[in-house]
């Protein structure tokens, strides 16, 4: 007997950004339900869906996220979450499962944003700052621009009232690039290969389940890209579509026989 077992693509240290996102059509005016909104969590290098949870409708991403944080093995890699995400419960719920968490400040955390904001752009106004100890810049020249962009980090955070209220709290930074990859790697790439935002699924559990299925989809394209030079997923898609040959490939990348 033969079982489909798929490949583990994920690697240590690996970042994984959570974010949310709306069907837009799948809201059903006749049953009075509003749109579903679905979080994911996105393996940016390996640029897989590892998890999906669906935010009840009387609730919002807050209590979607440890859901979701529960569904993965988060040892050993990175969580990043827009700010919405930034709470002690769910900071601590990372650390506790063995991963590292980089959460993004607004004005949702009371005076924490604006307290870390004038402390990193006080030390940078200096000619010279220890308070200063690493940062990275990177340059990209690219459609017609050229963008520099830079990142400071400091754990030098004895001064902050809220440290100890944060688990495994010890830097902060300014600049952080790699969550966004969830935006074009993910969001984007589902309304352009699959038309998600135009998806009218809507009945009982249909659109969930959708959702789980292009993910799934959109997974074994990714992988199964690499072995394929100048081509969008969305040709490679149509491919698998009219031929059973890039059909059997993509499933042969993705999947292996175990007897």
């Amino acid at each position: 007997m033969y079982y489909l077992e798929m490949q583990n693509l994920i690697f240590y240290g690996e970042i994984i950004a959570i974010d949310g996102k709306t069907l837009c059509n799948s809201m059903d005016l006749e049953n009075f339900s509003s749109a579903i909104h679905m979080v994911s969590a996105f393996a940016t290098q390996a640029r897989l869906v590892l998890a999906q949870q669906k935010v009840d409708e009387k609730s919002n991403e807050i209590t979607a996220i440890p859901k979701l944080l529960d569904l993965l093995d988060l040892n050993g890699h990175i969580v990043t979450i827009d700010a919405i995400g930034t709470q002690k419960a769910i900071a601590k719920k990372i650390v506790e499962k063995g991963g590292d968490y980089v959460l993004a400040l607004k004005g949702n955390q009371g005076t924490l944003n604006e307290d870390v904001r004038l402390f990193l752009e006080t030390e940078l106004k200096k000619n010279s700052s220890k308070i200063i100890e690493d940062h990275f810049e990177e340059t990209d020249k690219g459609y017609g621009r050229l963008e520099i962009r830079k990142c400071f980090v400091s754990s030098k955070i004895d001064w902050l009232n809220q440290k100890e209220q944060w688990v495994g709290l010890k830097t902060i930074a300014m600049a952080a690039r790699n969550h966004w990859l969830i935006e074009n790697g993910l969001h984007w790439t589902l309304d352009v290969v699959f038309n998600e935002d135009n998806a009218r699924v809507r009945k009982d559990n249909a659109g969930e389940n959708m959702a789980i299925i292009r993910h799934v989809t959109l997974n074994m394209l990714n992988n199964a890209k690499k072995s394929f030079k100048n081509i969008a997923l969305k040709a490679l898609r149509k491919n698998a579509g009219w031929s059973n040959e890039t059909l059997d490939f993509i499933l042969k990348q993705n999947f292996k026989y175990v007897e």
